[in-house]
């Protein structure tokens, strides 16, 4: 179930998804995250969206080995209905410098489909961080489980 405040904060998510025409291998969910999640909560929460037949765009299982990371994020980002960013302590860390996972951020926050996962650290963290993607709203794992965010999220981007 979903509180008013989500309501709000998915309603227009939700319309830009429904506007997006389809296209060939278009995902339903590109997922941004920090390489330290990668095999903890970024796969923890893959699998759960992938369990309820959301499609995902996960760098661990959509890049090819010897292939150009950059590259593949750019064309993964581009043939994805919806961004989200997983934000992890490790996710601040990486975005403070310049890296791999700061060019994704760059490039999520200059399109409408962005929705931040907050886990294990706060908004406030957040926005100390990236105001920008700290200005979005999203959902947090303070007050949902991983599985109830899959699910929500799952719903969001349901034909």
């Amino acid at each position: 179930m979903y509180t008013p405040a989500e309501v709000r904060t998915l309603t227009p998510y939700r319309e830009s998804v429904e506007k997006r025409a389809p296209q060939p291998d278009l995902r339903d969910v590109f997922l941004c995250h920090a390489w330290d999640d990668r095999g903890g909560a970024a796969k923890e929460l893959h699998d759960r969206l992938e369990s309820l037949g959301v499609s995902v765009w996960f760098s661990e299982k959509d890049v090819l080995l010897g292939a150009p990371l950059l590259r593949e994020i750019d064309e993964g980002l581009a043939k994805s209905r919806v961004g989200i960013v997983l934000v992890t302590p490790a996710l601040l860390c990486r975005v403070q410098g310049e890296g791999i996972a700061d060019k994704e951020l760059s490039a999520l926050l200059a399109r409408d489909q962005l929705v931040p996962i907050v886990h294990n650290t706060t908004y406030e963290a957040l926005r100390e961080v990236s105001p920008l993607l700290g200005s979005r709203s999203g959902l947090s794992t303070a007050e949902n489980t991983m599985a109830d965010i899959a699910a929500k999220l799952a719903e969001l981007v349901a034909p």
